[in-house]
């Protein structure tokens, strides 16, 4: 039997359903007309850890012997699969060891810890971490347990695709973000071995590419390392056993940036009411920015995880705000003398403009003697109130300037 069948993931799911959430697959309308297809969101993010990994982690965890449950497991892991490991051992008594890179967000530490498993921070990146987790593995005996590239990890997450060939009966495509291959090998064996007709759509970061570059090449390569906001499929290098099913059921690989990303993650907070990482919105934004051409096939995107730093989830609506023209920073030079700032204020209250932030500064920006600056953050109503208020400025014959 090969190691990864549509008769293995049927005896995941029937091994790991009673602990598994089957996360609902819903419709959106929304979505739907701004893409042009009929689409659907598999919502992962709304597992007991945040992400589809505890699948895997658990089918895996199920398979261990008497003795290997004894010696005690490790992991290593940016997040997400540390989780799934994490609580998964932890309810079944089973001692569990995660090593993380340093630069992990702090949220994903502490919910991996809370979890029950010992946390050791090592290495600058996955690799680091993995290789210092493969060292313990043989130094204390426990059994490693994969990110990916396991057998009865990738059966794990096939078990998507069997909710989804019940959920959506008439599904035509999907599209599944890539990091090592694990959950696209899955759910395209899954979905292909029932119905070969459907296509299976797989996203990579643009600046980590790995899985694309493995197929290229006909076999895995290491990239070099890139900083990505989609820090759960930032993989440096594809996996043996997920290489050849990637290269046997998935139709298409295409990449999106950290732009495009951050854009689907506010897409989906603002208009789904539904939180995603970088990883877990990346699936969308593919779709969002016409990387592919489905064709009006009855799609189902991915949404994998949900763990986002709140720093960086700060960053993204700030950033996605004055992309939208609902936030606007403007330099306006005053006459240095009472009532101006007055003046000022009194024109953007007319224009109905809210002032959330202001920078008065005589000292710098090198204006004369008789001038001021100050720098005023405002939140506006998108475009046209922008041309509004510049408008109604230069009326009042103020100098300014708009800051990126």
């Amino acid at each position: 039997m090969e190691p990864v069948s549509l008769v293995g993931i049927q005896s995941a799911r029937a091994r790991i359903e009673s602990s598994i959430h089957v996360s609902p697959c819903q419709f959106s309308h929304h979505l739907s007309e701004l893409t042009g297809l009929p689409l659907h969101l598999k919502l992962e993010n709304l597992q007991r850890t945040g992400s589809f990994k505890e699948r895997g982690a658990l089918n895996k965890l199920l398979t261990l012997s008497e003795t290997e449950r004894k010696r005690g497991v490790i992991a290593a892991s940016a997040g997400n699969h540390a989780q799934g490991v994490a609580f998964h051992a932890s309810q079944r008594g089973i001692r569990a060891q995660i090593v993380m890179p340093l630069a992990t967000p702090q949220i994903k530490v502490a919910a991996t810890r809370a979890y029950g498993a010992e946390v050791i921070l090592h290495g600058a990146s996955y690799d680091e971490a993995c290789e210092e987790a493969l060292r313990r593995r043989v130094e204390e005996g426990r059994t490693f347990i994969h990110p990916f590239d396991d057998p009865e990890v990738i059966c794990g997450q096939g078990t998507i695709g069997l909710e989804l060939l019940e959920q959506v009966p008439d599904i035509e495509a999907v599209v599944v973000p890539i990091g090592g291959g694990g959950l696209i090998s899955g759910i395209a064996c899954a979905l292909k071995e029932t119905n070969p007709k459907i296509r299976v759509v797989g996203v990579e970061p643009e600046r980590l590419p790995s899985m694309l570059r493995a197929r290229e090449a006909g076999a895995p390569v290491t990239i070099a390392a890139e900083a990505t906001i989609a820090d759960g499929i930032a993989v440096r290098r594809a996996g043996d056993i997920t290489l050849p099913l990637v290269s046997r059921y998935v139709d298409e690989i295409v990449t999106v940036d950290d732009e495009e990303i951050a854009s689907a993650i506010l897409m989906l907070l603002e208009q789904e009411k539904t939180l995603a990482e970088g990883a877990g919105a990346a699936a969308l934004a593919a779709v969002v920015q016409s990387k592919t051409n489905l064709r009006h096939r009855r799609t189902v995107v991915l949404v994998c995880g949900g763990n986002i730093d709140v720093s960086l989830l700060a960053k993204i609506i700030e950033r996605g705000l004055v992309k939208d023209g609902r936030l606007l920073r403007v330099r306006v030079y005053l006459q240095d003398r009472p009532g101006a700032l007055l003046h000022l204020t009194q024109i953007l209250a007319r224009e109905r403009a809210n002032i959330v932030e202001t920078i008065h500064n005589r000292a710098y920006y090198g204006v004369s003697l008789g001038e001021t600056v100050i720098d005023v953050t405002l939140e506006t109503r998108g475009a046209t109130h922008i041309t509004a208020i510049s408008h109604a400025l230069r009326e009042a014959a103020f100098r300014f300037e708009r800051i990126q």
